[in-house]
């Protein structure tokens, strides 16, 4: 061509570089080749408009998904869309691999885009090599996809900023590895470094608390929601000269800053810095993009989530009291830990009232205290405003001098109406039954100048006697429904006596059954750390919650946050020996008391049951069946032949392989016992025949108001001496 001639036509000199040109507009779903292009796709060589579908058939299935995130990138960031396609045959083979320049745009009102581009034959490169990482095709690809698997399965896995940031720090992507990595968040107008990596402590100073509108790259990021990209320190000098003396310090060759947005939002930067020189080609930015979106993503996960954790938790604690002073002659300490998933906010609670008109005093000072401990249904936000406000209407009840059994009725009417006030008026039947709500509780109100507790339960777990010398018992106590389902109800109140060198238990049913127990087995876990634990109170209470979950501070989640299917709130209450001179008990006695009314003859099951619990150490079992058997037979005859209530008692004395077992039945009857001859078909009269029989010493002891009639045993080895 001669100077001063007219240039070619475009289309003569893209023939002539056997470039094909070609269209692609999504809305109409319409691809338009030349000629050339037509023949690079394996068709006949001349111009034609193809189906979407049509020349998606051309291409290899992997490398049109390709293209589809090379465009997306390409349009938010306003650059040239470059991939390297395989063309296939109709028979799937790869006959050829082009590569495609393009310029896309974005039409947001009929959110299609709109591509202009080449296609130019090129050789496929090797396999590993510098050229060949720049493929879309190849070994670098396959590696990408693998980085970004494990890089999303890692941040999608952190639970707090803290390990989101050390799972970005420990990234490692394929082939272009950053050696320095900085996340910076905005705080109002500001950019405030939030994590880092590569660099040296104090290095973040001069970054932190950076204005908006310095003329900074990662202050450009955040005021655009654009990426910028820095291949050499020529170009970072040229573009950002007031904050290159800042960034030449690090010796670094190449910088990516990447927007973090999250909803439209962005909310910070992230710069990946390279110690060689990066061109940031498409696959790499494609990279670099996808793993800012994800680090975006887990850091809000993350920050919603703490932010989640401190609500509830302050909420929790805001709940439950804190126990204040130690109580003179007693000792207290107690646990609470939420559940593991969720909003970790649930309807369990404790609580420690001082009762008003305290008459009787130790030596110490103070007066009467209550216990409380309950369990409102569910494990949501509902629960635990429930649970404020029944906490509080106990502490009421309780202030104004209430027994246990009118505190519990009061409760229950309180919670019962609460229920019944939130179903929604005309809402369907199953509709108002899922809204009405009941609570379990255990009320104790303690005396510690004589030790007496005088229990009521509304559905609650028994509490659980550890004695003096380690046994643990469990209590069984008088109890009514759960408080709010029925506002009438009544509950009676049980007396028991906590003597010197005892600890009692009382608990939720989370402590229990969590890990896969039920009431049985799990009360079988926590009687076994009861038994063996050998420290103080507080001590005895961070390991029942070790027990059930992991970790000895009730302040941590744990490890093993996961086995938590409840909330798990703690109450012990002890009484230290020495704390009560006017009652003198020997250092080796093992004490139960248990009453049984007129109207309550299934509590003779419960008597057998719980003597054989304080003689599970006794070594003859025909004498533990002696007794067992015994204790059966007085309380019936109590209950048959007067019209009193029995009170039973039962001591161990002594130390092991020569102790005394002391069992004693009282009632208010004046009526005193006689031996009889029953017949052969007789079905009563033989009581004081078998204690006769069995027991080593017995007798009947008339008293002011009834009588007591006891039995010992003597320990033997089992063998029969």
């Amino acid at each position: 061509m001669r100077t001063g001639e007219p240039l070619p036509a475009v289309g003569e000199v893209l023939a002539a570089l056997a470039t094909g040109l070609w269209h692609w507009d999504t809305a109409t779903e319409l691809v338009t080749v030349d000629a050339e292009a037509a023949r690079l796709l394996g068709l006949p060589a001349e111009q034609t408009t193809l189906t979407e579908a049509k020349a998606r058939a051309r291409l290899h299935p992997v490398d049109w998904n390709e293209i589809i995130a090379v465009v997306g990138l390409a349009v938010a960031e306003g650059t040239l869309a470059e991939v390297r396609i395989r063309i296939m045959d109709e028979h799937g083979r790869v006959i050829r691999v082009v590569r495609s320049r393009s310029k896309p745009s974005f039409d947001p009102e009929k959110k299609s885009f709109q591509l202009i581009g080449t296609l130019q034959e090129v050789t496929e490169p090797t396999p590993g090599t510098p050229a060949g990482r720049s493929a879309v095709t190849g070994d670098w690809r396959r590696s990408r996809e693998a980085f970004l698997l494990d890089a999303g399965r890692a941040l999608a896995e952190a639970r707090s900023t803290e390990e989101v940031l050390r799972v970005a720090a420990g990234l490692s992507m394929p082939g272009f590895s950053p050696d320095g990595l900085a996340v910076f968040s905005v705080q109002g107008d500001r950019l405030r470094i939030i994590g880092h990596h590569g660099h040296q402590p104090g290095d973040e100073g001069p970054f932190s608390h950076m204005s908006l509108d310095t003329d900074y790259p990662a202050a450009e990021v955040v005021r655009t929601g654009r990426a910028v990209y820095l291949s050499t320190p020529q170009q970072y000098k040229a573009r950002y000269p007031v904050t290159w003396p800042l960034a030449s310090t690090f010796g670094r060759h190449s910088w990516a800053f990447l927007p973090l947005t999250v909803a439209g939002r962005t909310m910070g930067a992230w710069m990946a810095a390279f110690a060689y020189p990066v061109t940031f080609n498409p696959d790499e930015r494609s990279v670099l993009t996808t793993v800012a979106r994800m680090l975006a993503q887990a850091l809000s996960r993350a920050g919603a989530a703490e932010t989640e954790r401190a609500l509830t938790d302050g909420l929790q604690r805001s709940m439950l009291p804190t126990l204040g002073p130690q109580i003179p002659g007693m000792s207290v300490a107690a646990r609470y830990v939420p559940t593991g998933g969720g909003l970790q906010v649930g309807g369990d609670w404790y609580d420690m009232i001082p009762l008003p008109g305290g008459t009787s005093r130790t030596k110490f000072g103070g007066g009467r205290i209550a216990l409380v401990i309950g369990d409102v249904q569910g494990h949501d936000v509902r629960a635990a405003g429930l649970m404020g406000q029944l906490r509080i209407a106990l502490r009421a009840y309780a202030s104004e001098g209430h027994r246990p059994d009118a505190v519990l009725s009061r409760a229950s009417r309180f919670l019962h109406g609460l229920s019944d006030g939130a179903t929604r008026p005309g809402a369907a039947e199953e509709d108002a039954l899922a809204d009405l709500r009941f609570a379990t509780c255990l009320y104790v109100e303690a005396d510690p100048a004589t030790g007496t507790l005088d229990i009521a339960r509304a559905g609650h777990p028994d509490p659980a006697i550890r004695m003096a010398d380690g046994t643990v018992l469990a209590r069984p106590t008088a109890g009514g429904l759960p408080l709010g389902i029925d506002p009438d109800a009544d509950y009676p109140t049980t007396r028991i006596t906590l003597e010197p060198g005892e600890t009692m238990l009382i608990c939720t049913d989370g402590l229990i059954e969590t890990g896969g127990h039920d009431l049985e087995s799990g009360w079988q876990r926590i009687r076994a750390i009861l038994e063996d634990h050998k420290g103080d109170l507080e001590e005895l209470a961070d390991a029942l919650v070790q027990g059930v979950h992991g970790p000895s501070s009730h302040h941590t989640t744990g490890p093993l946050a996961d086995r938590r299917e409840d909330d798990i709130a703690v109450l012990l209450l002890s009484r230290p020996e020495g704390c009560d001179e006017t009652v003198l008990v020997p250092p080796k006695v093992r004490r139960t008391m248990l009453s049984v009314a007129q109207a309550e003859p299934e509590r003779v099951a419960v008597a057998r049951q719980h003597l054989r619990e304080l003689l599970h150490d006794w070594p003859s079992p025909d004498q533990v069946d002696s007794a067992v058997l015994l204790v059966s037979e007085m309380l019936t005859n109590v209950l048959v032949h007067t019209d009193a209530d029995a009170l039973l008692l039962a001591e161990v004395r002594g130390e092991p392989g020569g102790r005394r077992m002391r069992i004693t039945v009282t009632d208010t009857s004046d009526a005193l016992p006689h031996k009889r001859r029953p017949g052969e078909l007789a079905s009563s009269g033989r009581g004081l025949m078998l204690i006769e029989l069995l027991a080593d010493t017995w007798g009947v002891d008339p008293q002011g108001e009834g009588k007591s009639i006891w039995f010992e045993l003597y320990e033997s080895d089992g063998s029969g001496t």
